[in-house]
């Protein structure tokens, strides 16, 4: 029998990004806060959030068809998650 893995939930998935974000950033990142086009975050920090994410939600996010855009503000984060990530 085949064991089906979810994803979290939509709000946890949104606080875990929160969470991790704003430990990037150094600062608390608010909801429509760009990150990556406003230089709060940049290509290294990147693979740090997805690193931090993957390990605190217990999930793989595959980074090869990922663009540093997917990761601009925290709707984008969940979004691309929700996409990509697989339990």
């Amino acid at each position: 029998m085949e064991v089906l893995h979810l994803l979290p939930d939509h709000e946890v998935l949104r606080e875990a990004a929160r969470e991790v974000a704003s430990q990037l950033a150094g600062r608390p990142v608010k909801d429509g806060q760009r990150l990556v086009s406003s230089g709060m975050i940049d290509s290294l920090s990147i693979l740090k959030l997805i690193a931090q994410l993957e390990k605190k939600l217990n999930v793989s996010i595959p980074t090869a068809t990922l663009q540093p855009e997917d990761f601009d503000d925290l709707d984008l984060i969940v979004e691309t998650i929700e996409r990509v990530a697989e339990a």
